[in-house]
């Protein structure tokens, strides 16, 4: 008898460490946890070597350009139909177009993704106008929006990383009917990516990153419209949490306190900057973003003909801070002013 317990629990044993190595989900521990909260209250982010190894392979920086000087000839003199980058010297207007080379265009077609080869300061390329109202945005990020960004500042390379279009936009989605007698779920019960795969609201970002609605949660009392919001604005509010968490790489006591999510006084210094950046993303769709919508052909549109728009995702593309926090200020001099749109 006692043989066929220890058999029996041998087996058992050997089933378990089966499932633990090939069961999808399982992380290869040592388990690094970093607390970032009050102290007694597991408001830690885990990570394991292997996480970090390809989240440090995916913040590589491009390799760096020597500095230009800001003396000598201005680039309005050097070049026709400079709009935005009229404060550079020809020198550092060169620096920043070699940048944008390696930053934005396609490896075969460099300066030629913008321009047109036969005439540089030709502005019929829709790529060419683009390019300046991202400048302009790019610079006003720099400048007005350090209470997200700090001083660390940002380049093309942080969303773009060598591709013409970010990896992380956000497109309106085609609404799904239901079946049946419902002409509409109201974006409800299809699991995806944005939505960390819950049967929560498919477009957590219409009316909260392109607008300013509220981002508020069910109320504790009855009569939601007076003391709170319907259980159909919840459920938008608690599926852009989860995008916002999926785009940054962490949980939700990375700002919250699960004791009580909605309480300031509890959360971490964390709340405020993500609190800032959902500011700065709702303001540089309204004056970026949206505003670009004839200037992109069909292929660029999303599925019910709206341009792309901006998400936490798509500078921070799952790391708690864009390249990890890796400050380009400095290295880009040529990005810290400002061109108003």
């Amino acid at each position: 008898m006692r043989n066929v317990v220890l058999l029996f629990a041998g087996g058992a044993v050997a089933l378990l460490t089966t499932a633990i190595l090939f069961t999808a989900g399982w992380e290869r521990p040592p388990i690094h946890t970093v607390q970032g909260g009050f102290r007694g209250l597991s408001m830690g982010q885990m990570s394991t070597a292997a996480s970090e190894k390809a989240l440090a392979a995916a913040n590589k920086l491009p390799d760096p350009l020597p500095p230009a000087t800001p003396a000598g000839d201005r680039a309005t003199d050097t070049y026709k139909n400079v709009k935005v980058l009229t404060d550079l010297s020809t020198d550092q207007f060169n620096r920043l177009m070699l940048g944008l080379n390696a930053w934005v265009a396609p490896v075969d077609q460099a300066c030629n993704y913008c321009h047109n080869p036969d005439d540089m300061a030709d502005d019929a390329p829709y790529t060419k106008r683009v390019a300046r109202v991202m400048l302009q945005m790019t610079r006003a990020i720099n400048k007005d929006y350090q209470t997200h960004v700090s001083t660390t500042g940002v380049t093309c390379w942080t969303c773009h990383r060598g591709n013409p279009l970010p990896a992380n936009v956000w497109f309106k989605e085609k609404p799904a009917g239901a079946g049946g007698y419902t002409a509409s779920n109201d974006g409800l019960g299809h699991p995806n990516a944005v939505n960390g795969t819950t049967a929560l609201n498919t477009d957590p970002f219409s009316g909260l990153l392109d607008d300013k609605g509220a981002i508020r949660v069910q109320a504790a009392q009855v009569y939601p419209a007076a003391y709170g919001a319907s259980i159909q604005a919840t459920e938008k509010s608690y599926s852009l949490m989860v995008a916002i968490s999926k785009g940054m790489g962490v949980n939700c006591t990375y700002c919250h306190n699960a004791q009580d999510f909605g309480m300031w006084s509890l959360s971490t210094p964390a709340r405020v900057t993500a609190w800032h950046g959902i500011q700065m993303a709702r303001d540089l769709n309204a004056k970026y973003m949206i505003p670009l919508q004839t200037e992109w052909p069909a292929d660029r549109l999303g599925p019910v003909g709206d341009g792309p728009k901006i998400v936490c995702a798509t500078c921070h593309q799952g790391a708690s801070k864009p390249l990890l926090g890796v400050s380009v200020a400095n290295d880009w001099p040529e990005l810290n002013g400002v061109s108003k749109p």
